[in-house]
């Protein structure tokens, strides 16, 4: 829970430093400007304040790792979701409308999460969570987001360690496998999800895993 909310302070402070020039930047998202990607911060915050007041019945069916789907191909942008969501960027106009929205809409969703049991049952996209587990998953949206949002940024403040490490321990599970050692928590998280080619370095390292079938085909990982 603590770690929810201090990776999710960082982000949201990252974004409120950012200037004008900023939001018409890529993002690490593809097809994604900066606007583009705080947009979908603000739908991803009031996803947090839906799911904490939507209590569920019955057991867990996913944990904070299990939530994640892997899919087959990355995001092309075509989902009607993604095309919306830089529709509804653009509509803002000015940056200082998306920061206030999410300052506002963001602000609330971090006390939601403060006051949140966390052995409360929530549900969510037809999954049942605690409420612990749905906020840990989350660590794992907003560190990937803050290295996109930070990706042609490099001004930018990115993402706190303790969300690093504790994201690239979640990616190593999705995986059923481990990250070369040589290799750092951030380098490991945009290598395991398609967010940059390996060196060729790092490519010769994850190969002789390969070879021991600990992370044969499984890179990268899209998750959804």
């Amino acid at each position: 829970m603590d770690l929810f909310s201090h990776s999710w302070t960082a982000l949201r402070a990252a974004v409120a430093d950012l200037e004008d020039a900023d939001f018409a930047q890529p993002s690490g998202c593809s097809g994604w400007l900066v606007r583009d990607l705080v947009c979908h911060l603000v739908i991803d915050a009031q996803d947090v304040l839906i799911t904490l007041v939507t209590p569920a019945e019955g057991e867990p069916t996913r944990d904070a790792v299990t939530y994640w789907d892997v899919a087959d191909t990355p995001p092309t942008g075509d989902d009607p979701l993604d095309a919306l969501i830089v529709r509804l960027a653009a509509a803002y106009g000015e940056p200082w409308l998306l920061k206030f929205h999410l300052d506002d809409v963001g602000s609330a969703a971090g006390r939601a999460a403060e006051l949140a049991d966390p052995a409360l049952r929530v549900a969510t996209q037809d999954m049942v969570l605690t409420a612990g587990d749905y906020l840990d998953a989350y660590v794992l949206e907003w560190t990937l987001h803050h290295l996109d949002l930070v990706e042609h940024l490099p001004d930018a403040a990115g993402p706190p360690a303790e969300g690093l490490a504790r994201c690239r321990e979640m990616l190593e599970k999705i995986a059923g496998a481990v990250f070369p050692a040589s290799f750092s928590d951030r380098d490991a998280l945009l290598v395991g999800t398609g967010r940059r080619a390996p060196s060729a370095a790092e490519q010769a390292e994850l190969g002789e895993l390969a070879e021991l079938g600990e992370l044969a085909a499984k890179l990268p990982l899209v998750l959804g």
